[in-house]
């Protein structure tokens, strides 16, 4: 085995030692101070993370609602496909409602950042039929990474401030905000400077940014870099771990391992962000082919033992 590979009999040794009360055998010790941790988090599942088990929408949010997490962060292709099938939006509003989960956010992509016009053009009406569709289901946000922008020359980051700017005035007849997401492997928007940057010179209220662990790490940011934001700004943070090999300019999003699996500063992370005292979404989001041969509903619960565990750890 790689040194780069989790293998599968390690994750489901992980999952007798975290459960987290959760049916997966945690210690009472460690179940008791995850209970009574005191902090400004909410627990989101971000389907990426049981992805490949094929569930369709329904079958995801009744998962993360089982698994106990208090929200999802859906995929709008996932949507876009369960309205192909039949399925009518109202429906899954009422489900998420009647299971008690919120629908945070949906990964989505649109060229809403490039230099060309027509695109920008064609990006904010596909942009405008995602929100649409998203408000129906009662989702608050969607992502807005560098889409169409990971390669080739760099962005002037004025202009991105603009362009970002007109996402979010059209999001403003919609209720569903784009979050300006930080793609570390990116040409542009890879350093979390330039996405605050982007985000300030919008000019917009609603303007946001969405850090992820990995992502801060594939581009080069300090995690001291959290720091520097208010929490206003932060309604959601991808959480996810990374292990010390492969090095940083080869690492990808499969090599992506539960938080405190790796070697990620998360208790720092994590305190950092607390200490802004305002309600952040922590959103698990791995793409690990070995979490997806796991059974969905036990790889959803090891992610919240391990993220409640992290948690309880950091606030201690």
């Amino acid at each position: 085995m790689e040194a780069n590979t989790i293998s599968r009999r390690n994750l489901l040794k992980n999952s007798l030692v975290v459960g987290a009360g959760l049916g997966l055998g945690i210690p009472e010790a460690m179940a008791e101070s995850i209970k009574k941790a005191n902090h400004n988090f909410k627990f989101c599942l971000n389907t990426s993370t049981i992805r490949e088990q094929n569930l369709g929408l329904m079958g995801e949010i009744e998962t993360a609602a089982k698994a106990g997490f208090d929200a999802i962060e859906v995929w709008v292709n996932t949507v876009e496909k369960y309205v192909e099938q039949g399925g009518k939006l109202k429906d899954v509003k009422k489900k998420a409602a009647d299971l008690g989960i919120t629908i945070e956010d949906a990964i989505g992509f649109s060229k809403w950042i490039v230099d060309d016009a027509k695109e920008r053009e064609k990006a904010l009406e596909q942009n405008k039929k995602e929100m649409a569709m998203l408000a129906e289901i009662g989702c608050k946000r969607i992502a807005a990474p560098p889409f169409g922008a990971t390669t080739g020359e760099v962005l002037n980051l004025q202009a991105v401030a603009e362009r970002y700017g007109k996402l979010l005035e059209v999001s403003d007849n919609f209720g569903v905000i784009p979050q300006l997401e930080l793609w570390g492997f990116s040409t542009n928007l890879h350093l979390f400077g330039e996405v605050l940057y982007v985000a300030s010179e919008s000019g917009h209220p609603n303007a946001c940014v969405l850090p992820d662990v990995y992502h801060l790490h594939k581009g080069g940011s300090s995690f001291n870099s959290l720091k520097m934001v208010n929490g206003p700004s932060i309604h959601m943070f991808h959480v996810n771990d990374y292990p010390g090999e492969p090095p940083r300019d080869t690492i990808n999003d499969s090599h992506r391992v539960l938080p405190g699996d790796g070697i990620a500063p998360m208790t720092q992370i994590l305190r950092d962000l607390n200490s802004k005292n305002t309600p952040i979404m922590l959103s698990l989001e791995l793409f690990n082919k070995e979490y997806w041969k796991m059974d969905a509903l036990v790889a959803a619960k090891l992610g919240i033992a391990k993220m409640k565990a992290s948690v309880a750890k950091a606030i201690a």
